[in-house]
C-alpha cells in the first residue's frame, strides 16, 4: 500500500496536494482498497464554497456508497472528468490519474491541521 510522503491525510481517507493555494483531493490507496470496485463518483459541489468537514460528494463501490469530506475549507473549482469515464482510475491511480477535485483554498495553512504521512501511515497500521 503507497502512502506517499509529500502528500497531507485525513482520518477520513483523504489525501491532500498543495499547489500554492490550490489543493488536489482524492482518497487514499487504503480507502480505495477497502471500498473495492469503484463504480461512480458525483461531485455536485463544483463551483460552491465549502467548509472543511462538509461533505463534496459521494464514491460508490460495488458494496457500499461513502461520503466525501472536503478537508479544508474553500471554493471547488474543478472535478476529475476523467472519473466519468473510467471511475476505476481510483482503484488504479488513486494519487494520480484518480484525483476526484481541485480546490481554491481560503486560508492554505489549514492543511497544517492534516495528519503527514508518518502520522497516516501510523492511523491504519
Amino acid at each position: 500500500m503507497s502512502v506517499p510522503s509529500d502528500l497531507y491525510y485525513t482520518a477520513d481517507h483523504e489525501w491532500v496536494r498543495m499547489d500554492g493555494d490550490i489543493a488536489t483531493i482524492g482518497v487514499t490507496d487504503y480507502a480505495q482498497g477497502e471500498l473495492g470496485d469503484i463504480v461512480f463518483v458525483e461531485v455536485e459541489t463544483e463551483g460552491e464554497t465549502l467548509e472543511a468537514e462538509e461533505v463534496f460528494g459521494t464514491i460508490e463501490a460495488v458494496k457500499t456508497v461513502s461520503d466525501l469530506i472536503l478537508p479544508i475549507t474553500g471554493e471547488i473549482i474543478e472535478m476529475n472528468e476523467g472519473l466519468d469515464d473510467d471511475p476505476s482510475l481510483i482503484n488504479n491511480d488513486p494519487f494520480g490519474a484518480g484525483w476526484i477535485i481541485k480546490v481554491r483554498v481560503s486560508n492554505p495553512s489549514d492543511v497544517e491541521g492534516l495528519m503527514d504521512a508518518t502520522a497516516y501511515e501510523a492511523s491504519i497500521a
